[in-house]
């Protein structure tokens, strides 16, 4: 295991690490193997109150918000390089924390993390406004300003990325941030408050406070708060655009997807095959832009379901720590459950499980067999809905108008 240092079970807020108000601490469990690797402070109302009221108070001093684009760009830009330089340690906490495999952690989290604060470092640079045409005697211009404190709410699938999708964009154009991870994958959270504060981010620019849904909801309904940014599910989305509604805060939210590959009778089916298992197993199914359901040609569906039955067992399941694992665990028990519910439901409904189907009892982890099912009806909730795990749904269908 790579070497790293975190504080657990602190929050970080006004750039420093504190206990929750009431003590509270919660679990934080290695989805590989089902053991606790730490606890962490389960943040409350009182918590959020304090972060936000931190955020508030730099924000209004100009501590950041002051700044020129060019210099919170260079900040960002270190934040980058810093990312690259605790690749290894990153990567081993995304692993450890959320089940994913090592690899994918390198790649995709890490890399992609450091391209964001890059991204929007760039961007800082130029926040122009505009000078608009009237008809009017008058000058119309336009001034990009930033809009105050920033609730970021973040997901379990992907903490670091999605994490500094919102957060980078939120500082390169000087607005202060109140970061709230998924209360099952909070390591890389912490872990990059101490990198923000190491790359020069002032102390109370970016807070972060550990927590369930209380902390959640506290923060969307705080009076503080400027503009919430979310990701997750569809059916919390809902719950998140109506508490913000009713104070009419601006949301933006990246919500769930359930998109299909189609498969065509002239299709090459060795070659489709790879992109039809990538786009269910990437991450164990765990992302939005994933394709859990697959539409084949008629004439060619037997034989595309023969290929991905012998396919699909063949994908190296296991150890995330190991790189040659592409599939790993579910990130949680509870995730675990809802993908067995799904796939119980689909035998219920006359699904014929083609491969997998099943959890593995593998080092007391939540690991589940990638799973194929064919001949759900297409009302089918199993079809309908986003399961979020490694399970795939084919369907044929007879004509391109269908």
């Amino acid at each position: 295991m790579t070497t790293f240092e975190i504080e657990p079970g602190r929050l970080f807020i006004g750039g420093q690490w504190r206990e929750a108000a009431d003590g509270a601490r919660a679990e934080v469990v290695d989805p590989s193997r089902g053991a606790v690797l730490t606890t962490v402070a389960d943040g409350g109302a009182a918590d959020v109150d304090a972060a936000v009221r931190a955020a508030r108070d730099v924000f209004d001093d100009g501590a950041w918000s002051g700044l020129s684009g060019r210099e919170r760009g260079r900040v960002l830009h270190r934040v980058a390089e810093l990312i690259r330089e605790n690749a290894d340690t990153i990567a081993e906490l995304e692993s450890r924390d959320v089940g994913k495999p090592i690899t994918l952690a390198h790649a995709v989290d890490v890399t992609n993390a450091a391209n964001d604060y890059e991204h929007f470092a760039a961007l800082a640079h130029s926040l122009d406004g505009s000078v608009r045409d009237t008809p009017m005697n008058a000058l119309a211009y336009v001034r990009r300003r930033p809009i105050g404190v920033v609730a970021a709410i973040t997901p379990y699938n992907f903490p670091l990325i999605l994490a500094g999708s919102k957060i980078a964009p939120a500082l390169a154009a000087g607005n202060t941030v109140v970061h709230k991870p998924a209360e099952e994958t909070p390591l890389s959270a912490l872990f990059m408050a101490g990198l923000l504060k190491k790359a020069g981010v002032p102390d109370g620019v970016v807070n972060v406070v550990t927590g369930g849904p209380a902390a959640g909801e506290a923060l969307l309904r705080h009076s503080g708060v400027d503009k919430v940014a979310f990701t997750g599910s569809t059916a919390v989305g809902r719950k998140v655009a109506g508490i913000a509604g009713e104070s009419l805060k601006p949301v933006t939210m990246e919500l769930g997807g359930n998109a299909a590959h189609l498969v065509f009778e002239d299709a090459d089916l060795e070659k489709a095959v790879g992109a039809i298992i990538k786009g269910f197993v990437f991450n164990t199914g765990q992302f939005c832009m994933g394709a859990p359901r697959l539409l084949v040609a008629r004439p060619v569906y037997g034989t595309l379901l023969g290929i991905l039955a012998d396919a699909v067992p063949g994908v190296p399941l296991g150890d995330p720590r190991r790189p040659e694992t592409v599939v790993g665990p579910m990130a949680g028990e509870r995730h675990l459950r809802k993908v067995e519910e799904y796939v119980d439901l689909a035998r219920k409904e006359g699904g014929r499980i083609v491969c997998g189907g099943e959890r593995l009892d593998l080092d007391r982890g939540y690991y589940y067999q990638p799973t194929v099912i064919a001949d759900l009806p297409n009302d089918s909730r199993v079809i309908q809905e986003e399961i979020f795990g490694p399970v795939l749904t084919v369907q044929p269908f007879d004509s391109e108008d269908e």
